[in-house]
């Protein structure tokens, strides 16, 4: 008998698994998209504790990101190229009065 627990890609976000098996086959309602399929094979700590339960279609690894992904994800980059501005002119402006 071997102890094991399932979990869905958003409750093992974050987490680190010692082993995974990995069911990345099109479920039954909604879909994969990019982001499954990162969370769901960066759990484990290595290639070595990876299993596949399945085969998979290629096509969902070559698959663009929803629009709605990209527009945040430059978002995000505008926030941190703000952030990082702000950040240096702190800097610059501190060492002005030092």
């Amino acid at each position: 008998v071997t102890a094991a627990y399932a979990s869905t890609d958003y409750r093992a976000q974050g987490q680190t698994i010692g082993h995974v098996l990995v069911d990345i086959a099109t479920p039954p309602t909604g879909g994969l998209n990019l982001f499954n399929l990162y969370v769901a094979l960066s759990r484990s700590s290595g290639r070595e504790t990876i299993r596949l339960l399945c085969d998979f279609d290629r096509k969902h690894f070559q698959a663009a990101h929803t629009p709605e992904l990209t527009r945040e994800d430059n978002r995000l980059r505008s926030l941190d190229a703000q952030s990082s501005e702000w950040w240096h002119s702190l800097q610059v402006h501190r060492s002005q009065y030092s």
